[in-house]
């Protein structure tokens, strides 16, 4: 454990001067990446090659098919190493970049602070009140002439008279409507019998009726 701290020592003092970017290690990290994949896929192959090879002696030469299957372990087993590796780097890979993204957005949320800063130097806050106050009023007279234009002028007239006229063309127009459709049903001119007379009528034929 020392060595190795040792080594990453040595290492640091001699290049402090020249420490590799964000985007040289993430470079270097997918490119391991890469290299790793392709030893994946290589050691699959092998693996299917010695399955084939057991398959093929199977019990006519267990010798060779025992040898062939101890040969997949180990390349299995240099597959899962593999895999593990694999998520480590990406796991620093992605934090590398997240620390890289957050670098740059900070720096750039800092060229923005200043430069609100460099233009709200000269603003003077008592000229603002005032530039507000001035576009308050401007705005109240241009609505009073808005008002001012916008108002009738000339003639006037009575709505109570008007809407009296419009009830007289609305009549006069259901008139002619009804006269064209053959004009209002006539009144008829006998009187009709009055109750008392039905009365007595409904006796007479109650009593007569007995009588038969």
């Amino acid at each position: 454990m020392s060595k190795i701290s040792n080594l990453f020592k040595g290492g640091s003092k001699h290049k402090s001067k020249g420490n590799p970017s964000a985007q040289e290690a993430i470079h270097k990290l997918r490119e391991t990446e890469e290299m790793l994949t392709k030893k994946q896929d290589y050691l699959e192959k092998k693996i299917e090659q010695e399955i084939a090879i057991a398959k093929k002696h199977g019990t006519k030469n267990k010798r060779a098919a025992l040898q062939a299957l101890k040969r997949k372990k180990r390349l299995e087993q240099q597959l899962t190493q593999i895999d593990g590796t694999l998520s480590t780097i990406e796991f620093q890979r992605e934090a590398l970049e997240n620390s890289h993204t957050n670098t740059e957005v900070l720096k750039n949320m800092g060229y923005a602070a200043k430069a609100m800063k460099k233009i709200h130097e000269n603003t003077d806050l008592g000229k603002i009140d005032d530039l507000m106050a001035d576009i308050t009023e401007q705005q109240d007279v241009a609505q009073e002439i808005s008002d001012a234009i916008s108002r009738p002028s000339g003639e006037t007239f009575d709505e109570d008279e008007l809407l009296a006229e419009l009830e007289e063309l609305e009549q006069e127009d259901l008139e002619e409507s009804m006269m064209s459709m053959g004009g209002l049903p006539s009144v008829p001119s006998s009187k009709l019998p009055s109750s008392r007379s039905n009365e007595r009528a409904s006796k007479f034929l109650t009593t007569d009726r007995s009588y038969m």
